[in-house]
């Protein structure tokens, strides 16, 4: 594997880029936001790097011997449609997208049919932290065929199984709980706030739930919503898709993305300072942006 692509570079592609040209590995990208109004940091940060930017999907996955998809959830089956056309004969696709197990299918039919590999990927918690080595779960027909390739590379990957659809179940009922608790969080915490019982609130829960620092954890969770609520409430939207998928009506999933996706709706417009400075979705105390949003919908309802 002496030259990779990443179609998205976004957070998780410029971390993947740093950590593999630090190898000396090739690497190429491209990320529809590759534009003149909103390309520059991108381009930037391309150039520190020493990562070749293409002008189109085609371009970035020619001649390379792995293509790691890292989009928003929504985009997993026509970023496989854009780049299959493309792709070297038994070229290795790593889905990196969390996307539903059905959605991960149609992909992988797309990819296999031009003569590409698909591999499932389910990133199992947050990237930034772990960088590279972040818990990565394979799946499909060709996963044991890229798993020695990627850990000799620095990934801390293993195949889930070899079936389709597996590994992506794994990471999307996780993230029912996960993703679901962020919202929950919010939506309880910031009401409680507007009662004035948040103390009170939080006590209860220490008792209850007494392995958790509820004050951390909130200012956290409302940090991480607000940052990327927009990415998150995809997912979810796949995770609903998921839930469907196995017959159920994914009640839980729905409201929890559109409670993700109205607090990025916040951040979109300004409420918790501006997107990309350094106080922005910082607050230590997630008391700070619960009055936040608080003061917003005072000022809408007046």
């Amino acid at each position: 594997m002496d030259s990779i692509a990443l179609i998205g570079y976004g957070e998780v592609g410029k971390i993947l880029a740093e950590d593999l040209r630090a190898q000396g590995i090739a690497v190429s990208a491209y990320d529809v936001k590759l534009d003149p109004d909103h390309g520059q940091p991108l381009r930037e940060h391309a150039a520190a790097h020493g990562v070749v930017l293409a002008a189109s999907h085609a371009s970035a996955v020619h001649g390379v011997d792995l293509v790691i998809s890292a989009v928003t959830a929504s985009q997993a089956v026509p970023v496989a449609q854009a780049c299959a056309p493309a792709l070297k004969a038994g070229a290795f696709f790593l889905d990196f997208n969390s996307a539903s197990p059905g959605a991960k299918i149609q992909a992988a039919g797309t990819v296999n049919a031009a003569g590409g590999r698909y591999v499932e990927g389910a990133v199992m918690t947050t990237v930034p932290p772990y960088r590279m080595k972040v818990p990565l779960l394979l799946g499909g027909p060709d996963a044991y065929a890229l798993m020695p390739l990627l850990n000799a590379r620095g990934f801390a990957s293993q195949v889930a199984d070899t079936r389709l659809g597996v590994a992506s179940a794994t990471k999307m009922c996780r993230s029912i709980m996960i993703k679901g608790l962020e919202a929950m969080v919010i939506e309880a915490f910031t009401t409680a706030r507007h009662y004035g019982v948040e103390d009170a609130v939080i006590a209860s829960l220490v008792e209850t739930y007494p392995g958790i620092a509820w004050e951390k954890q909130g200012a956290y969770l409302f940090q991480r919503v607000i940052e990327h609520g927009r990415r998150r409430s995809e997912e979810v939207r796949e995770v609903a898709r998921t839930v469907h998928e196995a017959g159920l009506q994914p009640f839980s999933a729905s409201g929890t993305a559109e409670r993700q996706a109205a607090v990025a709706d916040l951040a979109d417009a300004g409420v918790f300072g501006t997107r990309g400075t350094a106080g922005f979705a910082r607050s230590a105390d997630w008391r700070t942006e619960a009055d936040r949003i608080l003061a917003h919908l005072k000022t809408t309802k007046d």
